[in-house]
């Protein structure tokens, strides 16, 4: 297999350049396309176990809680998910777990149970959005306390306005994910966004790639810290954040926002991540 911090793949569609204004003119990597499935479901497992040792570098982890899925290339209406209660710092190619949309385990590792709400969260937008190949959820520290307070980002930062009409908000909450309702509501408030805020709960991402949904989730949850951090200041100042008008914020969207440079800006982390980890989560 290849050394993993080359480029990814892109399982459904193509993704889109948009504007790169401000990079290079300079030829960009892009995002391989595989002629064998089964070579490119091998490849894709190694970047997933990446992304959660790349969850557990950033400390999204927490407890057993937290779950990133993968739509399988061989059989579309399947998905690779992490088992149950090992830890994202410790997980290989090889303890993945694929499910169907009912929750039942057809092939994976030796820890062959998972968290229901993995899959019933995750087979409602899988299902929903055949143009998501990847999504996250985790109850990573200053995202799941922004959640709580039910509302989107203000566009403050430049990072802020990749996210830029292309988040919502989950308003309801009613308890731990135990139905197939409550994946549909998510997916539903999901919409066509890359990310949703679930009141009381946290974060979820979305992307063509694994890479572009593991660096949404990333900034996500620092413009998270960022506007928590402002509107502190803000209050204890007596005075009012000024956020980044429309125009402004669309065109820093335009060319922060797509999938492409979700996937291009994943790049370095998942570079470190391999020389860090020397590979083996590639097991």
């Amino acid at each position: 297999m290849e050394a993993p911090h080359k480029q990814a793949a892109v399982t459904n569609g193509s993704s889109q350049e948009g504007s790169t204004a401000g990079i290079s003119k300079q030829s960009l990597p892009k995002p391989r396309v595989f002629d064998d499935k089964f070579e490119e479901r091998e490849y894709l497992k190694g970047r997933l176990a990446g992304a959660f040792r790349l969850f557990a570098k950033y400390n999204f982890d927490d407890g057993v809680a937290g779950h990133v899925t993968l739509r399988d290339p061989v059989d579309p209406d399947t998905f690779w998910v992490n088992p149950l209660g090992v830890p994202f710092a410790l997980i290989k190619q090889s303890d993945l777990v694929q499910t169907d949309h009912e929750g039942n385990i057809i092939a994976g590792g030796p820890v062959r149970v998972i968290n229901k709400a993995a899959y019933l969260i995750h087979a409602a937008i899988h299902k929903e959005r055949p143009d998501v190949n990847c999504a996250a959820h985790c109850h990573s520290l200053y995202a799941r306390t922004f959640c709580a307070l039910g509302k989107t980002l203000d566009m403050t930062t430049q990072d802020a306005c990749a996210f830029y009409n292309d988040h919502s908000v989950y308003e309801e909450y009613h308890g731990i994910v135990l139905s197939d309702d409550e994946g549909d509501r998510v997916a539903k408030a999901l919409g066509k966004n890359k990310a949703v805020l679930m009141k009381h709960h946290g974060p979820l991402t979305v992307g063509q790639t694994i890479e572009e949904t593991i660096f949404w989730y990333t900034s996500l949850e620092k413009c998270c810290y960022s506007q928590l951090t402002l509107d502190a200041i803000a209050a204890g100042r007596g005075s009012r954040v000024q956020a980044v008008n429309h125009e402004e914020a669309q065109d820093a969207y335009n060319t922060l926002g797509t999938s492409f440079i979700g996937w291009f800006a994943a790049q370095p982390m998942f570079a470190v991540m391999h020389e860090e980890t020397k590979g083996a989560y590639l097991e």
